[in-house]
């Protein structure tokens, strides 16, 4: 009997993703993606978020809820979406997905999650109780507010600069090389 079909190799020619150096979980997490002033915001956005719905979660008594109730919701919202989006940056489905497309839904995320949280958090001010845990909440859902909008700004400077490099060089010399030779 042949034994070639009974045996096979036992050396691959490319590993894959879950072997090698890197294995594992780590083989499927890469914070490249994101410039490292960008990774920092991403990262501080969640921690923050998730501060302030703990915090919230504290919170056994309230006499207004309805500040409390909707600082809650877009805590919790605010930690999910910005980790979506730290999954996107550092996970194989951002290569699955177009890049231009997550760089578009990470800036109006960013935003829209950036504003909420500002109003939710000045809500909550005007309807909080005064203890302890309602201000350690409220404190983080501005810091965290403030994380989103200033992710806001670097992602405008960014798309600014983008958009100057890629502008023509001369309009001049674009209306020179139209004009006929011999006139």
């Amino acid at each position: 009997m042949d034994n070639g079909a009974v045996y096979s190799p036992t050396t691959e020619a490319a590993p894959g993703a879950g072997r090698g150096a890197r294995s594992g979980l780590a083989a499927y997490f890469f914070l490249g993606r994101l410039p490292w002033s960008r990774r920092v915001l991403k990262v501080l956005q969640l921690l923050l978020s998730l501060l302030a719905f703990i915090c919230e979660e504290v919170v056994s008594e309230c006499t207004l809820c309805g500040g409390l109730y909707f600082f809650e919701f877009v805590s919790c919202s605010a930690f999910l979406l910005s980790l979506l989006l730290l999954i996107v940056y550092c996970t194989p489905v951002h290569d699955r997905v177009d890049p231009g497309k997550v760089k578009s839904s990470d800036f109006y995320i960013t935003l829209g999650t950036g504003c909420v949280f500002l109003l939710a958090s000045i809500i909550f001010v005007s309807t909080h109780a005064g203890t302890s845990a309602e201000i350690a909440a409220i404190v983080f859902g501005f810091i965290a507010s403030l994380m989103f909008l200033l992710d806001f700004v670097v992602m405008l400077c960014e798309k600014r600069q983008e958009s100057q490099l890629r502008k023509p060089e001369n309009h001049a010399r674009a209306e020179a090389l139209t004009e006929p030779l011999n006139a």
